[in-house]
Order: structure tokens, then C-alpha cells, then sequence
């Protein structure tokens, strides 16, 4: 089995530890989450050893959120406090024994001083983390669900990651967020793949399990596969019934039986 349990939006009904149990449970092969820092990264980490499952990646502090903060990394008045849940992020991550850091840019105007801002954050943030052995992800947002979000194409993305130049800068690519901002799904993979580093689905446009909407992931997830990709697949979706565990038959499909 191929697939990281996000759980940022799965078993949301059970306390992170019970939730890394029920994953495994499951049948997921990783992890994956958004903000798990009211857990100890010590108490985590032992639940993830328990179960035999990688923590693949999390993400840094959005900020306020009822503020409208969706990521402070591009935003140019907030850079001490970026660079603070940056710092925060790579840490926990340390102890959690996590692969990865997504760093989260936020809403900005789009100008040319939000975009200098962002990538001497990266800068940093590529920096801390490789002396940890970390990657930094950077992901791509659709405008729909996050209005003025400074990064929401893969092309931009990719030309952040040649730009800095450093080996361990990688592209966060959601089949989800990239449909619905501009389609094309897997010849944008195909063009970018040598900057990716992880990828994660969900159906569109409800974000709800991959087995309904407009991407078929039975065509869609070999297809990745044979353009190269050998990684995980990061289960990023809001389940549409009452529990995670009551949408699962799609693991049980022929045709999610990847390797």
C-alpha cells in the first residue's frame, strides 16, 4: 500500500495518537498532517513508532486564522514572525521524526516585494531544515478555496525551485488544488516531476474521497506511476460521511491497488 493518511482532514473525531492508530488500522502506509503542535513531538513520534509509520511531512503555523493568515512566508511585515514558525515547524519536526516541512506563503497582492520576501524565507527555511536533513515543500493553493494566496500554480512553484537552486526545495503537488486551478493534471506533473516531492489527491470539486468527481484517480494514479513518480500518495480529503472509516472502500478498489 501507497497511501499517507493526511490527518489534518482524516479521523478528525479521535485525538492525534488514536488517529495514527486507526490509520494503520486502516491500512495507510504513512502520515502526513497540518499543524500537530499541541501534541509533545515526543509523544507522536513514540506513536508513530509504535505503528510502524513514517511521518512523511507538516506544515508550518498559519497564523490567525479568523484574520484571514493563511501563511506568513510571503508577507512582507511579517518576517520575524515567519521565520519563527519556521524555525517552530523544523523543530517539531525533528523530534517527530518527520521528512519534511511545507512552509505556507499566505495572501499577499502578488508583487514583486511578496515574492522577494518568499523566497528569502525559503532561503532560510531550505537552510535550517538540510541541517536536520529535512525537505522544505512548497504547495500550490487554488484561488477558489483560498482567495489571494500567493502561490497557486505549478509553474510558478517550479520556477521558485530552479531559482533557489538548493536540493532540498520541493514542490507539494495536490491533484486537487491543481484542477481546479488549471487543469491539465498530468502533463503538469510530467513537465515538473523533477521538482516534486510529494503528492496529494482529492476528489473535485467536493474534496471528498477520490473515487467520485471530475479526476479519475483509476487512470490518474498509474499514470503518475509510470511518468516516474515512486513516492507516497498523500490522502488529503474531507471525508463525506459521518467518519473517515465509513468512506474507505476506495482502498479496497481494484484499482488503488498500486505499488
Amino acid at each position: 500500500m501507497v497511501y499517507s493518511a493526511n490527518l489534518g482532514f482524516l479521523f478528525k473525531d479521535k485525538p492525534l495518537i488514536e488517529a495514527v492508530t486507526a490509520a494503520k488500522k486502516a491500512g495507510f502506509a504513512a502520515i502526513e498532517c497540518h499543524f500537530p503542535y499541541d501534541t509533545p513531538a515526543e509523544a507522536f513520534w513514540a506513536a508513530l513508532d509504535n505503528a510502524g509509520l513514517p511521518l512523511l511531512g507538516l506544515n508550518t503555523l498559519p497564523g490567525d486564522l479568523s484574520a484571514g493568515d493563511f501563511g506568513l512566508a510571503a508577507l512582507i511585515n511579517r518576517v520575524a514572525e515567519a521565520r519563527a514558525k519556521i524555525d517552530r515547524a523544523i523543530e517539531y519536526a525533528r523530534l517527530a521524526g518527520a521528512r519534511a516541512v511545507h512552509v505556507m506563503a499566505g495572501r499577499t497582492d502578488g508583487g514583486a516585494a511578496a515574492e522577494d520576501c518568499y523566497l528569502k524565507n525559503l532561503e532560510y527555511a531550505a537552510e535550517q531544515a538540510g541541517g536536520h536533513g529535512l525537505d522544505i515543500l512548497i504547495e500550490p493553493l487554488n484561488h477558489r478555496d483560498v482567495e489571494g494566496y500567493h502561490l497557486y500554480t505549478v509553474e510558478h512553484a517550479n520556477a521558485i525551485v530552479a531559482a533557489l537552486d538548493t536540493a532540498n526545495l520541493k514542490i507539494m503537488f495536490d491533484c486537487y488544488h491543481i484542477q481546479i486551478q488549471q487543469g491539465d493534471v498530468l502533463t503538469r506533473f510530467k513537465r515538473h516531476i523533477s521538482n516534486v516531492g510529494h503528492i496529494q489527491f482529492a476528489a473535485v470539486p467536493d474534496r471528498g474521497e477520490p473515487d467520485a468527481g471530475e479526476l479519475d484517480y483509476s487512470e490518474l494514479f498509474p499514470a503518475l506511476r509510470r511518468a516516474g513518480y515512486t513516492g507516497y500518495f498523500g490522502a488529503e480529503y474531507k471525508p463525506r460521511g459521518r467518519d473517515t472509516e465509513s468512506g474507505l472502500n476506495w482502498m479496497r478498489a481494484p484499482w488503488a491497488a498500486i505499488e
